[in-house]
């Protein structure tokens, strides 16, 4: 089960940022291409992604309860790992609620203010706090032995995709409340 829930975080993480990139683009007026099957795929992809995480998480508690081991302060980057993950639920459904309005099938646009602002930022961080304390053991379940070099080089791409999706929400933030 772990290994195909590190396969299915590839599959995410890929999802992720076609539709960043695209919504980026779309945001800062540079091109629009309607990719929201990718989107809502994704959408279907992280609920079973949550639900194996959910199942492995009780697992675990329920080793750790067995074994006595210590919950809390030893295990920050365990719980670092679950409460980012449930954090990106929670920004993922104001996301969605931030953009997909529809009147009758057409796209429309709504007020995006400075809680909105707030919440996307917020889903990039807790993506950025997920991706990067599960960046090691997806690699490892990958079989990848030299992990510093790969985890590097992917953490250095995803900060730039990161950046530039935040500069999007920026500017179509000042573009909202400037013009």
């Amino acid at each position: 089960m772990r290994k195909f829930n590190a396969v299915l975080s590839a599959v995410i993480l890929v999802l992720f940022i076609i539709h960043g990139v695209l919504g980026a683009m779309a945001l800062l007026g540079i091109g629009h291409v309607n990719f929201r099957w990718v989107a809502w795929l994704m959408v279907g992809l992280i609920a079973v992604h949550t639900v194996i995480g959910t199942v492995l998480t009780v697992q675990t508690l329920i080793n750790i309860k067995k074994t006595g081991a210590p919950y809390f302060k030893e295990n920050s980057l365990f719980w670092a790992r679950r409460i980012s993950g449930f954090a990106i639920m929670f920004f993922i459904f104001l996301h969605i609620s931030a953009f997909s309005y529809t009147t009758y099938g057409v796209y429309r646009l709504k007020y995006f203010g400075m809680a909105k602002l707030a919440a996307q930022l917020l889903l990039l961080l807790s993506i950025a706090v997920h991706v990067i304390s599960n960046i090691k053991p997806v690699l490892i379940a990958f079989g990848i032995k030299k992990i510093k070099p790969r985890a590097g080089d992917i953490l250095l791409f995803l900060s730039v995709m990161l950046l530039f999706m935040a500069a999007a929400f920026i500017i179509y933030f000042i573009r909202w409340n400037s013009l």
